[in-house]
């Protein structure tokens, strides 16, 4: 999920691939677009599967803490253990995001499968060791998409760069992309 495969067949493996920024100097800008956008969806899916990462996070870590220091049942706080990171401004390169994850579902899937026999609708049920254990697998899932977010995004700056110096040197024109987009097919249409 977090690393490139050589060779592999998904979008990943695609933009994390040593030449997927070969030769972009020479290659028409729509097709510089298509690779931009398809990193850009890579970024915000990795972006998707860090925000679920977070939330389990912040469910065991408020449990700890509710063993540590006594309290309510996490139940009734969960709303807001989970609106503290949903609120917050997020870190990292002030990106506005535009896209909806694509995959979803296989996303909540894939962190639901790290820790093996740990629901989170029983987390106050859980042994000590098998809460530390979840927290290590989520920490450690999450260091290791973030590091992989952080090479994509690198590669949608790259592009970006590439297309912002495409108009700046006057070989890309506003007209030129508003003439493609008319002819793109509904719901295709991307900048």
């Amino acid at each position: 999920m977090t690393k490139g495969r050589p060779g592999g067949h998904r979008r990943l493996d695609r933009v994390l691939a040593p030449a997927y920024l070969d030769g972009i100097e020479q290659r028409p800008l729509t097709e510089v677009r298509e690779l931009r956008n398809d990193a850009a969806q890579e970024e915000t899916d990795l972006s998707f599967v860090r925000r679920l990462l977070h939330a389990r996070i912040d469910i065991v870590l408020a449990e700890q803490r509710r063993r540590a220091e006594g309290g309510t049942d996490l139940v009734e706080d969960l709303a807001s253990i989970l609106a503290d990171n949903a609120v917050a401004v997020p870190a990292g390169l002030g990106r506005l995001p535009t896209l909806e994850p694509s995959r979803a579902d296989s996303h909540g899937r894939y962190v639901e499968a790290l820790v093996a026999d740990f629901d989170l609708s029983e987390v106050s049920s859980l042994p000590d060791g098998k809460l530390a254990e979840a927290l290590r697998a989520y920490r450690t899932e999450e260091a290791a998409v973030s590091s992989c977010r952080q090479q994509v995004q690198a590669i949608v700056d790259a592009l970006n760069a590439e297309i912002s110096a495409r108009y700046r040197a006057g070989t890309a024109t506003v007209d030129e992309l508003l003439a493609e987009q008319l002819h793109e097919p509904r719901g295709e249409e991307r900048s």
